[in-house]
């Protein structure tokens, strides 16, 4: 597996998953704009780590989380 830099992220405008509720509970957010990875994070600790998935596997984890909600 090839290890590539890391985004910038400070800037990053974050907007949180449809897939979120309004309780606080399962509060993913993706941020928009970057062409290579999508980057993922918990809304309820947003000054900690977020994942950046490879585009292709950021849109089917993404895909995962709706199918889930939709099963719930």
């Amino acid at each position: 597996m090839e290890r590539r830099s890391r985004p910038d992220l400070n800037d990053a405008a974050w907007r949180r998953s449809s897939c979120s509720n309004q309780e606080g509970g399962d509060c993913v957010e993706v941020a928009d704009g970057f062409r290579t990875v999508v980057p993922v994070r918990d809304s309820k600790v947003p000054a900690g780590p977020a994942l950046c998935f490879e585009a292709a596997s950021g849109v089917a984890f993404i895909g995962e989380l709706k199918a889930e909600h939709h099963r719930s």
